[in-house]
């Protein structure tokens, strides 16, 4: 006994987004807003909480030339 095939083939639902609202990550301008205000929200406390004075101080001595910076080996 055969199988019988199906009359139509697999379609996929229509997408509802225009593809100029499409970025090039495949989500809508939309969504990627709610997302980013989502982010905004659950980290603007960190923000505002501003850089440690230690994470400071580490940052400011890998900016400064060091003495070897310049000499040929």
């Amino acid at each position: 006994m055969t199988e019988k095939k199906p009359d139509k083939p697999h379609v996929m639902p229509m997408q509802t987004v225009t593809s100029a609202e499409k970025t090039r990550s495949g989500l809508s301008r939309e969504i990627q807003a709610k997302i980013g205000q989502q982010l905004r929200a659950m980290y603007d406390g960190i923000v505002q909480e501003g850089v440690p004075d230690r994470f400071a101080q580490l940052l400011s001595k890998l900016d400064r030339p060091s003495d070897d910076e310049g000499k040929a080996e």
